[in-house]
């Protein structure tokens, strides 16, 4: 993508309610920010322009049927210019905690800021992760743009020569340009914001940190070396910057955009990971066309400590960037996810006593079986408080005169209706399931638990990890409080 490209991309977008002058809204700048990288994925990958094709025809397609109101309002936000059209999940590979601070920031003035603790390490990765998204009902509704972020963890690199080659690699690297830096810290003395045109500079430096480069920062030996004892290592240690590696659309049928992707020759993963599909659906699925291979020049051992342009470079190749795609349903309340997880870990379980190589077809015969124990009307749901609801006032009038109303019984007459809140988070073994699909590695036998470290992600991090249930309930309680100003009544809950 060409700078002049962004520019005028990123200006037209950031100036429609601002002056050059004023500061630049942190969700106009959100959604310039993701226009910006959307562009340069797809230059960088053409195969995403393909798959943005076919989940714009489902989403279209499954537009036109007859679904249940509430989903349509969950997954639209009730606007008439879609949040689908727009949304957006990057993923990105950080190798340093100053890597990761620096992120940060750069979130934080586009209204992005860490929510939840990932840990990745049962899964075989030697990684954890948190979720980089907005936060607020508002900021949500306008651009729900998130990025799912993984901090590489040295200590869980089992060969001392591969975890100190990495270190070294990734002491030498620089992923952020000057300027940004400038800008950073410019935001930093302006109360974390920048004017509209020093948002547009700060948009075309940023995409330099997340922008592929076809010249690796190592040689081709310690790439293979680094590749042999893991290959996300080396897709984070020996490359110049911190490259997406897939940008993630929302579709309305993700069952169906498997099938088309299918048809148009992609590679697709073997199986959808998540919950079965559902009348109501819950948390996240998620699928993927297979990582491609792309050309890479590396250094020859003898040059890296040569002049960059007098050294001799050889070819080689790397497979980690894949296109992604997610089907989004509603947030669940802790028991809700508690009974997720078990009626997840009983359909694997009874999957692998079924055979000692479980295929994927008879995993999903499992998890639709146990599936049928998680309750599939929004009533049920919502009466066992397993899924997150705000609440909204409709045209039917109060029933009678009160000074208070219990929210029951305002639902029960029609005067509030409800809606599921839509999941904005990850699930560790859906992303895991992603990541081991497109590089070839096995599950730990570890569990879920093992070698979880939030305190070091937020050490790592320099801040306090949001809490997304918590932020849940703070909609939930917002819609609650909107509801009672409108009616003019106290609500009893």
């Amino acid at each position: 993508m060409a700078p002049s490209a962004t520019t005028t991309t990123t200006t037209a977008t950031i100036t429609t309610t601002s002056s050059h002058h004023d500061f630049a809204d942190p969700d106009a700048l959100r959604t310039a920010f993701t226009l910006a990288m959307s562009s340069m994925y797809k230059a960088e990958v053409p195969l995403y322009g393909t798959l943005i094709h076919i989940v714009n025809a489902v989403n279209a397609s499954t537009r036109t049927a007859d679904l249940d109101p509430r989903v349509l309002a969950m997954r639209h936000g009730n606007v008439a210019s879609s949040r689908l059209d727009i949304e957006r999940h990057g993923a990105i590979r950080l190798g340093t905690p100053y890597e990761l601070r620096t992120v940060r920031r750069i979130f934080a003035i586009i209204g992005l800021h860490p929510v939840g603790y990932y840990n990745l390490a049962a899964a075989g990765l030697p990684m954890h992760a948190t979720c980089f998204r907005p936060r607020s009902t508002a900021s949500l509704k306008k651009n729900p743009f998130r990025v799912f972020t993984s901090l590489l963890r040295p200590e869980l690199i089992r060969d001392d020569e591969a975890r100190s080659l990495a270190l070294k690699l990734l002491s030498k690297r620089n992923i952020f340009t000057a300027e940004l830096i400038n800008l950073l810290d410019l935001a930093d003395k302006q109360g974390g914001r920048l004017t509209v045109d020093q948002g547009t500079r700060f948009v075309i430096q940023a995409m330099e940190t997340f922008r592929w480069h076809g010249t690796a920062a190592s040689s081709h030996d310690d790439y293979q070396l680094l590749k042999r004892e893991h290959q996300i290592l080396a897709d984070i240690a020996c490359f110049r910057s911190a490259h997406i590696n897939h940008l993630t659309p929302r579709t309305l049928d993700i069952s169906a955009a498997q099938e088309e992707m299918k048809s148009q020759g992609l590679k697709v993963k073997d199986r959808i990971e998540g919950p079965p599909g559902r009348n109501c659906p819950i948390l996240l699925r998620q699928t993927s066309f297979l990582a491609i291979e792309e050309p890479v020049q590396f250094f020859t051992a003898h040059t890296l400590q040569s002049i960059e342009s007098e050294a001799k470079l050889v070819s080689g190749s790397h497979k980690a960037r894949f296109g992604e795609i997610e089907e989004r349903g509603a947030a669940v309340t802790v028991a809700g996810r508690q009974l997720y997880d078990e009626l997840l870990n009983e359909a694997m379980a009874a999957a692998e006593s079924t055979s000692q190589n479980s295929t994927p077809e008879e995993l999903d015969r499992q998890v639709e079986v146990a599936f049928q124990k998680y309750p599939d009307d929004w009533k049920t749901l919502r009466a066992q408080k397993l899924v997150y609801f705000t609440y909204n006032v409709t045209n039917r009038p109060l029933p009678d005169v009160k000074s208070s109303f219990t929210l029951e019984h305002l639902i029960q007459q029609g005067v509030i209706d409800i809606t599921p809140i839509t999941y904005e988070d990850f699930l560790p073994l859906s992303a895991a399931g992603i990541f081991r699909s497109n590089l070839g590695t096995q599950a730990s036998s570890q569990s879920v638990d093992a070698l979880s470290n939030e305190a070091g992600m937020e050490e790592a991090l320099g801040a306090k990890l949001n809490s997304s249930d918590e932020l849940y309930k703070s909609m939930e309680n917002e819609s609650i409080r909107l509801c009672e100003a409108e009616l003019g009544i106290k609500i009893i809950v």
